[in-house]
């Protein structure tokens, strides 16, 4: 990896095209990801296995191991990283067979690269594993199947970004979440929005979370970022 490319979401794409993975690497890079870059299926699967990678992008023709193969085997030895499969076949019964192997999400060529991006955030933030339906702190519960969060059982009406803010929190409780990773996991490139951003969103949300200021849940890190955590 480069030194460049720390603290970076690593992101795997197999694909054979040399001239379409050239590009999927340069317009996810400028996006601030860190992009392997594989050309068949066995290179995919030895760099996926060797790799900790938030996501991966697969074309389902790929020479040595197709796309398909490559996913039914990376899910058979337990890894359950997010993959998106990239089809030059829009019929059902294909992209049936790719998601029953495994693979989150599927896009049909030619597809819009904004489009490619908006569904590879969604799948980073959602992560390997899937969340647990109920994250509690406290008296603070958050129900992300129906994406309520309340509070000693009174629900609070959250925008999509506070929501998303105030789980990252929780799936983290007790422990320091950098500033540049909560920008990153909720607006899926720490360019995004400006750090003073971030503060003006925390605020809101602990208006409505922290109204009782004798029993607030979310503190400052100096320097560093937020933690949500019961005060001993």
């Amino acid at each position: 990896m480069r030194e460049g490319d720390l603290g970076k979401t690593k992101i795997l794409v197999v694909e054979d095209e040399v001239s379409m993975a050239a590009l999927l690497q340069k317009g996810l890079e400028d996006q601030n990801y860190s992009v392997t870059v594989a050309h068949s299926g066995p290179e995919g699967l030895e760099r996926a296995r060797s790799g900790d990678f938030a996501a991966m992008i697969l074309d389902v023709i790929l020479p040595g191991m197709d796309g398909k193969t490559l996913t039914a085997v990376l899910r058979a030895e337990n890894n359950q990283t997010p993959i998106i499969m990239l089809t030059a076949r829009d019929s059902m019964d294909n992209i049936v067979e790719g998601l029953d192997a495994g693979a989150e999400d599927y896009l049909t060529k030619p597809f819009s690269f904004i489009e490619l991006l908006a569904r590879l955030r969604s799948l980073v933030r959602r992560g390997a594993k899937p969340l647990p339906e109920i994250l509690e702190v406290a008296d603070l519960v958050l129900d992300t199947k129906r994406y309520i969060a309340s509070r000693s059982g009174i629900a609070t009406p959250l925008t999509k970004k506070e929501y998303l803010l105030l789980e990252v929190l929780m799936q983290n409780p007790g422990h320091v979440v950098l500033r540049s990773e909560i920008i990153k996991r909720v607006w899926g490139s720490v360019d995004a929005i400006e750090q003073s951003s971030l503060d003006v969103y925390v605020k809101t949300l602990r208006a409505k979370i922290d109204a009782d200021p004798t029993a607030k849940l979310i503190y400052t890190v100096r320097g560093f970022g937020y933690k949500l955590m019961q005060a001993k």
